[in-house]
């Protein structure tokens, strides 16, 4: 079966079938490696149309993406070092997110590299953001409460509107518009042509990182209060009222957890309700005695360690979209240059580029951090990023060794699938409510826990059930790829 791209996007054209979200489509296929044979002279029959082959490292770095959502997310507890930083710095986990927009960044390069019916196109864009946001609100707004919770339902005035699903449709659609209304319509035949046809998407992502630099560093945050929760809970809705607690800041340009611009304005346009109710900051020094877990408060711990702060805001939601525009410029890049050879060395340039822009800034006093999603940050995972396409398209499309990286490519066509059931622990939870006499006695809890005795460790118990995991959604993709199964949206 082809396949090759994303699928949030559409390519505004009416044959729109079977196609999955950040998954591949038979339609999206970058310009031949060589052109084909002349034809014999003295004939005026036309060559027949051969297909270019399908650029599977795309599939195999969406799948490896999601399986590192997988490992990060479901063993991070019990490994701290492939959780995510605290808040300033950078771990394997921190690299993931970054990663899956950079690679629908890429995948919208392919899908509107023709755009006949650009009002029609930019409807069908906009309408499968809308579908992503509202999955997200319904996936990871509390309304799901995840393993080893049966129940279910959000309080409304607790809600949280933004999270991971709601950003790639943010990321998405602002990449999406900007490739269909931005790119000017002329034949790139030089590296001068070429600037000329995406110079207006650059502008774009210049000027947003711009428009967040100027509110992190010129905003000024006052002094803020909080309600202080009896429950430290990731979901808002078990949380409940029982005082307030005054931070003082005064400051403008702060980028520690207490008094940055990105929670202010969280807190000022989302209202505090709506917010994450465990952030990452309660991992820090400051927060907890187990740091770089969560633990107990130590001793004398600063009030705004009980304050939630949305990792998804507003502000830095803005910023992540940037990660999507740098996907757009290889995915550019690997639609013009014909050959193995001047993609990738246009792709390790511009990952260079980024890595050493990134470090430089860094150095300038821009830290990385995450949850800020800080234009270092941005700068170092778009190269890094780049790095990792690079060496997947060597190995997969130039060497062509595929067999060994196959089920991680299985799972990348099948993306979506495989991020709302497991990634957003919805099979897991789903699968706990057939249970023998007591909740604790289900199928996932027991796999755990006799990995666990195997192995005589907690921890590498739970490492292994991940990897279980991890193969079981691997096949499973397999499974339905071979069935010719898609979530579209």
């Amino acid at each position: 079966m082809d396949a090759t791209v994303v699928a949030v996007a559409g390519d505004g054209g009416d044959g729109d079938h079977r196609r999955p979200l950040l998954a591949p489509t038979n339609e999206i296929r970058p310009y031949p490696e060589s052109p084909l044979p002349p034809l014999p002279l003295g004939t005026d029959a036309k060559p027949e149309q051969q297909k270019p082959p399908r650029v599977a490292s795309l599939d195999v770095f969406r799948g490896f993406t999601v399986a590192m959502m997988i490992l990060v997310d479901d063993a991070g507890g019990a490994w701290p070092g492939i959780n995510h930083a605290p808040w300033f710095g950078v771990t394997v986990a921190d690299f993931v997110m970054p990663a899956f927009l950079f690679i629908i960044g890429v995948s919208a390069a392919l899908v509107f590299k023709q755009t006949p019916n650009k009002v029609a196109t930019s409807k069908k864009a906009a309408y499968r953001a809308i579908k992503l946001f509202i999955l997200g609100i319904i996936l990871q707004g509390g309304y799901i409460h995840g393993r080893h919770n049966l129940t279910y339902g959000v309080d409304l005035d607790h809600i949280r509107w933004l999270g991971v699903l709601q950003r790639i449709a943010i990321g998405y659609f602002l990449a999406a518009m900007s490739e269909i209304w931005l790119v000017n319509n002329i034949l790139v035949d030089s590296p001068v042509s070429y600037v000329k046809k995406y110079f207006m998407e650059w502008i774009m992502a210049i000027m947003i990182s711009a428009i967040y630099i100027g509110l992190v560093f010129g905003l000024y945050v006052s002094n803020w209060e909080f309600k202080v929760q009896t429950s430290n809970s990731t979901f808002s809705n078990t949380s409940h009222e029982v005082g307030f607690k005054m931070i003082h800041c005064g400051v403008r340009g702060s980028l520690g957890p207490p008094c940055n611009a990105v929670g202010f304005v969280d807190r000022l346009l989302l209202g505090e309700n709506h917010l994450y109710k465990n952030p990452i900051y309660k991992r820090t020094k400051e927060c907890s005695v187990n740091s770089p877990d969560y633990g107990p408060l130590p001793p004398n711990a600063p009030d705004w360690c009980l304050a939630p702060f949305d990792p998804e805001g507003l502000l830095s939601t803005l910023m992540a979209a940037v990660s999507c525009f740098v996907g757009l410029h290889f995915g550019h890049v690997l639609i013009h240059c014909k050959s193995h050879s001047q993609r990738m060395m246009s792709w390790l340039l511009a990952s260079t580029v980024l890595t050493v822009s990134a470090f430089l800034l860094q150095l300038l006093g821009m830290p990385f951090s995450k949850p800020l999603y800080t234009v270092s940050y941005m700068l170092l995972t778009g190269g890094v990023s780049g790095f990792l396409l690079l060496l997947l398209y060597y190995i997969v499309d130039v060497m062509h060794i595929k067999k060994p990286l196959i089920l991680f490519q299985w799972m990348g066509m099948n993306a979506l699938i495989v991020y709302v059931l497991a990634a957003c622990e919805l099979f897991p939870t789903l699968l706990q409510g057939f249970y023998w006499r007591s909740p604790e006695n289900n199928l996932v809890d027991a796999t755990e826990s006799l990995l666990q005795i195997i192995l005589h460790s907690k921890r590498w118990g739970t490492l292994a059930f991940v990897f279980v995991e991890i193969i079981f959604w691997c096949l499973a993709a397999c499974f339905l790829h071979m069935k010719g199964i898609y979530l579209k949206l």
